[in-house]
């Protein structure tokens, strides 16, 4: 791809770097912001770099927040002592477009995954342990992919919470074994939130 301004690749190239943008996508994306008006595209850079440089972490679940505490912790009408437990920020959305879930979450940030060198301590394990014990949970719903990797992570964390009185779940499997979350559609995500099994019984029949 042959440009013939240098500022018109430079664009292209960081476009490219973007998950799922290849360079012609690159291009159309650049080549649409030099149409605009100067003012909007401003405006949308100012908005890029003020959520890369202002966006906070929730403190208790680990999910994005605008403040120290996300909007779904501080939600009063959300059930405070149940906890969905996820891989990535990407599955809270998933879960909640499904409008089936009102606890709150809590986000790994990752799976144990040996081979990729990801082991426990790199994960928020410890921190959900210690809110389980501090906030007196009633119950734990794992809702991580169905893969290897998950149910390594379920079984894991599940041997840390046996100390405590919880009730510990996962969601049914309505999603198939190998798939990911994000990509279920809202219904089959739904239902497996609605119908959520004891953890026991499913490592017991894996």
């Amino acid at each position: 791809m042959q440009f013939s301004s240098q500022l018109l690749e430079n664009a292209v190239n960081e476009f490219a770097k973007l998950p799922g943008i290849g360079k012609k996508t690159a291009l159309r994306l650049v080549l649409h912001l030099l149409k605009q008006d100067t003012g909007e595209v401003s405006h949308f850079s100012e908005v890029i770099s003020k959520m890369r440089t202002e966006i906070k972490f929730c403190q208790r679940c680990f999910n994005v927040s605008d403040g120290d505490i996300c909007s779904i912790c501080s939600n009063s009408l959300r059930k405070q002592d149940m906890i969905c437990v996820v891989e990535n920020i990407r599955d809270v959305i998933a879960i909640e477009s499904t409008q089936q879930y009102s606890g709150t979450y809590h986000v790994l940030n990752g799976i144990i995954s040996p081979l990729d060198g990801i082991g426990p301590d790199q994960l928020n394990i410890e921190s959900l342990v210690a809110r389980v014990q501090k906030e007196k949970t009633q119950e734990i719903i794992f809702a991580l992919n169905p893969n290897i990797q998950g149910d390594t992570t379920i079984y894991y964390i599940q041997k840390k919470l046996q100390p405590f009185n919880v009730r510990v779940t996962t969601i049914a499997r309505g999603i198939a074994f190998g798939g990911e979350l994000e990509y279920a559609d809202e219904m089959t995500l739904g239902r497996s939130l609605q119908n959520r099994l004891p953890v026991e019984s499913y490592v017991s029949n894996r």
